[in-house]
């Protein structure tokens, strides 16, 4: 039963439920804290930011990136973390499941809008697959945002969860792929990290 039966427009009350159901997002705490430490941030914040950072460094994106469509990608990239729940980035257990409890997470939340959902899932597939420009820039910025959070907090998430170089390095893989300009000023907050204490 939906919530809009009122609705006669049986496509608009699909995408009612789907913009409502979307606000769970506002829920999913994520592992990484806000900049002021006060608390974690959430999956819509984490979104929004990717967004902001995708436009302000779209300088440096690789050649041939749409930007519009790496805005879309990070926008939607975390929606089915609504149903799947977020799989912190450095845990080997909860990252051996992952894929398949997203990609069920994926059909049943775009399948809410029917035959519009198709646009989100082929969004989601495309960050998932990582083989178009767009969605290269999308998985750096979705590694370099919590680096940068790292950073500023302490290792806030870093010292609580015995995260080291190594492991910092190798999740922003795609940075440096994506963003050689970019991934210099990684490495220096890496090498800063470390001397600081901050990584293992």
């Amino acid at each position: 039963m939906s919530r809009f039966d009122f609705v006669e427009n049986e496509k608009l009350k699909k995408q009612l439920e789907f913009i409502i159901e979307c606000d769970k997002a506002k829920n999913v705490l994520r592992k990484t804290v806000l900049t002021d430490c006060s608390r974690r941030e959430n999956d819509a914040e984490h979104s929004w930011h990717l967004a902001v950072c995708a436009m302000v460094l779209s300088e440096y994106a690789p050649e041939g990136a749409d930007i519009g469509r790496t805005v879309q990608m990070v926008t939607v990239h975390d929606l089915v973390e609504i149903y799947a729940g977020d799989t912190f980035a450095y845990d080997e257990q909860g990252n051996a499941t992952k894929q398949q409890r997203e990609a069920e997470a994926a059909d049943r939340l775009f399948g809410i809008l029917g035959e519009q959902g198709e646009m989100f899932r082929s969004l989601w597939n495309e960050f998932e697959e990582c083989e178009t420009p767009a969605a290269l820039y999308a998985r750096a910025l979705d590694s370099l945002q919590p680096l940068l959070h790292n950073y500023i907090t302490e290792g806030y998430t870093w010292r609580g969860n015995h995260i080291t170089t190594e492991m910092v390095l190798k999740r922003n893989a795609a940075c440096r792929e994506a963003m050689p300009e970019v991934w210099k000023v990684v490495e220096r907050i890496v090498e800063d990290s470390q001397k600081k204490g901050l990584l293992e």
